[in-house]
């Protein structure tokens, strides 16, 4: 017999279900490996336009999926973002993304910048930025022809000059990968080997302290993300706009394989309590209105097809545009184990 206790609890038990299941509907559980304060805007405005609410745990590539692997399927994760293809690719192998389908996303996103798509057409990652891995170097101090390929960092010619950031960081590690595929496993070891020989001074901070380093004299060549080169490029503060004034970049490779560039992306999680908020907040960082928020919040380059560029430090770097490598990502990945070892092998820190 139910009693009206027991319709009280059950009708309560129903109205807090419900209000569980609303709440879930108006949420996205995003954990982002994207450290940049410019993505606040990013977030605000898909939020204000479909008013789906977005809980985010942000920490690097290598933390999230070891995270999900960890939760595995209490995981409360929807839409992982993280800043590297390689490790994009290794969420794709270890199994924590969803594969979805999304004529929007396939229409807007070229191939080489998405995963490889299963037998049902579903897709188990989207690209939505790139950025070049470039060479910063003092004009006054060396030539374009001495720093213009990867390979001449680890020339004698540049001893004494260089400033890198951990040979572990992933964006390093990508850059390595990509040589390695290139060079082979004696010659990339022997390339590294002359860039600890170079070194300026033991690898530490990120790509800004190695452009700073640079105009500082720390150091006279450094390596950095172009992001963090155009952030400087656009800046209002005297101290960083003035150290632009002594520095040269290059886009290495031109004239052989072209330059490594990275991808930033996006994955439905595996687990995904939130599918269909998932899907959207992935099609809406396919819309021209966050296209242009990479590249004018961020100063990365979107991939979206038709998305033109308005931000006048990337028209800069690029002038009339550059040659960038064509290495399949998954390539890049699987290198990485060999990378580290070899990294080891030499002494790079």
């Amino acid at each position: 017999m139910i009693t009206a206790k027991n319709f009280i609890s059950m009708a309560l038990a129903s109205l807090f279900a419900c209000a569980n299941v609303s709440a879930q509907e108006n949420s996205l559980n995003v954990y982002s490996a994207r450290h940049y304060p410019t993505d606040e805007a990013l977030y605000s405005n898909f939020s204000r336009s479909t008013g789906i609410k977005i809980n985010r745990v942000d920490s690097d590539d290598a933390g999230i999926l070891a995270r999900l692997k960890a939760e595995g399927t209490a995981s409360p994760a929807d839409v992982i973002l993280l800043v590297d293809a390689a490790r994009l690719w290794k969420g794709e192998i270890e199994g924590l993304f969803q594969p979805i389908k999304s004529k929007l996303l396939n229409d807007a996103i070229a191939p080489q910048f998405r995963g490889k798509a299963n037998v049902d057409g579903g897709t188990p990652w989207f690209g939505f930025s790139t950025r070049a891995r470039v060479v910063v170097y003092n004009k006054l101090k060396v030539s374009k022809e001495e720093v213009d390929t990867y390979e001449k960092l680890g020339h004698p010619i540049n001893k004494g000059r260089l400033c890198i950031r951990s040979g572990s960081h992933p964006y390093n590690l990508s850059l390595f990968g990509s040589v390695l595929e290139h060079l082979g496993e004696e010659k990339t070891q022997a390339w590294l080997k002359g860039m600890v020989d170079n070194m300026a001074r033991s690898p530490k901070g990120g790509d800004t302290d190695q452009i700073k380093g640079v105009a500082t004299g720390e150091c006279s060549v450094a390596v950095t993300n172009s992001y963090y080169l155009a952030r400087l490029m656009r800046s209002d503060k005297p101290e960083e706009k003035s150290m632009m004034d002594n520095l040269g970049f290059v886009f290495p490779n031109q004239s052989t394989w072209g330059t490594h560039v990275n991808i930033a992306g996006a994955a439905v999680a595996r687990n995904a309590k939130n599918k269909a908020n998932a899907v959207k907040f992935l099609e809406y960082l396919a819309s021209p209105a966050a296209q242009n928020h990479f590249a004018d919040g961020n100063n990365e380059w979107p991939v979206a097809v038709g998305v033109k560029i308005n931000n006048p430090a990337l028209q800069t770097l690029t002038g009339n545009g550059f040659k960038s490598e064509n290495i399949p990502i998954s390539v890049v990945g699987m290198n990485q184990v060999k990378v580290q070892q070899l990294l080891d092998r030499v002494g790079f820190k």
